[in-house]
Formats: C-alpha cells, structure tokens, sequence
C-alpha cells in the first residue's frame, strides 16, 4: 500500500509516520507514505496554492491546479494497479470500519487535505474519486483525517498489527486489564481489583466474563 498525502503542511503529516506501527510496517516494506507539499507545484511566484472565492465571502479556497499538478506528478512517477483519489470534506461519506476495510484493498490512496474555506469544488467533481469525513464536525484542515484514515486502513493491511487477531473488529470489544492485579490509588479506601474472571486461567469463564461484558463477535 503507498499513502500519498497532498497538503500545504506536510511537516505536520510526516513525524507521525516516524513512529510504532507505522515506522515497523514500512521497514517491512508493508506500506509506504509519502507528503507532498502542495506549494511545490504551483507557478505562483510566491508559492501561492489559494485564491479568493467567486461570488465574494470570507476566507480563500484552494485552487485545483496546484492539486491537479500534484496528482500528475504522482502518477506520472510511479503507477498502481489499483489507485483511489479522496478528498477530506465535512459533506463526505462517514469513514468507518466497513469504508476502512475497502479502502485497505486498493494499492494506492491518494489523500487531498483541504484548508481554508476549503477547496475548489472541482477537485470533487473531477478529480476526486471519492469524499470523505471523519465525523460532523469542522476542522482547520485535512491532515488530521488523512491520519485517521491511513491509521484505520492500514490496520486491515496484512502485517501491520503482527497478528490478525489484534483487530477489535476480529476479537470484539471489552474491558482490560493488566498487572498488577490489585493495588491502591491516592486515597481509595478499597483496592482496585482486577476481575476475578480474568484471574482464573479458565478459558471459557474468561470468554463468558468478555461477552458479558464486552462486545465479542462471533467466529
């Protein structure tokens, strides 16, 4: 998988990538990401990637050729056989787990970071294969989604967890706990216990302790 992340601030996007499961899986050759400063492929002299908007209103919007450019750029370097182009919008398709899990089926993901008051709705119409939110509410920018989303695919890419077992979506959903299995807070009068249940080494009073619980899916 090759994330390729469109923004004006890429030196926000790329420490993350530095790090955990992201720095692991791309040693391994898993999945590689890259930031691409979008500033670098306009003819702007000042560097200038936004204008005004038509029909006047406050803020400036992003122009679609710096982004167009980008995108060329991109594909003209290195090809996928599989390429999906997102733009970030407040009026896009939810990201859930579902979306994650289709996306993670693609070879590429092209991911467009908005700012401002957004961007020239031609990207959307023209360029984007598809839009997407992270939730109903506004943010400054892109970067932040576009974090989200390589986080949320990548965890369905083979070897990026270690085990497939690791995925709440495999596993479920419930409480844990780890050592040490009792102890005092501060002023607490009781102890903090860890569950009896979870103490026990019986596998199957564990599993009834989760889904009781929990959220365990079936197999």
């Amino acid at each position: 998988m090759k994330f390729d992340i469109l923004t004006i601030f890429p030196k926000v996007i790329e420490p993350y990538f530095t790090e955990s499961l992201f720095a692991r899986a791309q040693k391994k050759g898993i999945l590689t990401v890259q930031a691409h400063d979008l500033r670098a492929f306009t003819k702007s002299r000042y560097k200038k990637v936004d204008d005004r908007p038509f029909g006047g209103g406050p803020g400036m919007v992003i122009q679609i050729e710096p982004i167009w450019r980008a995108i060329g750029s991109i594909l003209k370097i290195s090809k996928f056989p599989k390429t999906r182009i997102i733009l970030f919008s407040t009026r896009g398709k939810k990201l859930d787990a579902k979306t994650a899990k289709r996306l993670s089926k693609y070879d590429r993901l092209i991911l467009i970071c908005g700012r401002y008051e957004g961007v020239d709705e031609r990207v959307a119409a023209h360029i984007a294969d598809e839009e997407i939110s992270i939730g109903e509410y506004v943010l400054s920018g892109g970067e932040l989604p576009a974090l989200v989303l390589a986080e949320a695919v990548s965890r369905f890419i083979p070897g990026f967890l270690g085990t497939h077992e690791s995925l709440e979506e495999i596993k479920g959903f419930y409480p844990v706990y780890t050592r040490p299995a009792s102890l005092r807070l501060g002023g607490k009068t009781r102890p903090l216990n860890v569950p009896p249940a979870l103490l026990s080494g019986n596998h199957r009073r564990i599993e009834v302790w989760r889904r009781t619980h929990g959220a365990l899916h079936k197999k």
